[in-house]
């Protein structure tokens, strides 16, 4: 039961994310520069709120799993989610800090390419929530299996 919730929240993790790498992000850069950061602000709050909580879940419910069951898979699945944390406060942290910090009557063309790279940054955390998803999904079809 532990790895089939372990399943679920990096399942809703991922969904979460992709939603904001294929509808969320590309709406906010038809805006113009000022108004895509206005939005981007209070939506990468609540994004993160959400995002961090469900990685932290995953992952305790994946290692909770993997002691319960001995079957790894369901360890390197909870790693993989976990993986979000260093790669978000080390990659995507000074960016969101400078997006963060920069007024509305500051917003220039650098406020559109940080905006840019903000969203190629973002689809590693959606490439880390699919690739535990699949973990997690193997290690429970095994775990059915066997």
């Amino acid at each position: 039961m532990l790895g089939l919730l372990a399943l679920l929240t990096a399942s809703v993790f991922f969904g979460a994310a992709i939603y904001i790498n294929v509808a969320e992000h590309p709406a906010r850069l038809h805006l113009d520069d000022r108004a895509a950061l206005a939005q981007w602000v209070p939506a990468y709050r609540r994004g993160f709120e959400m995002q961090a909580s469900l990685a932290i879940i995953s992952g305790l419910l994946g290692a909770a799993a993997w002691w319960q069951s001995d079957n790894p898979l369901w360890g390197l699945g909870a790693a993989i989610i976990i993986l979000n944390w260093p790669y978000t406060m080390l990659l995507i942290m000074p960016v969101n800090q400078r997006l963060e910090t920069t007024r509305l009557d500051e917003v220039n063309e650098e406020t559109r390419e940080l905006l840019l790279h903000w969203g190629r940054l973002h689809a590693g955390r959606s490439a880390l929530g699919a690739i535990a998803a699949v973990v997690f999904l193997v290690a429970a079809w095994l775990g059915l299996q066997g």
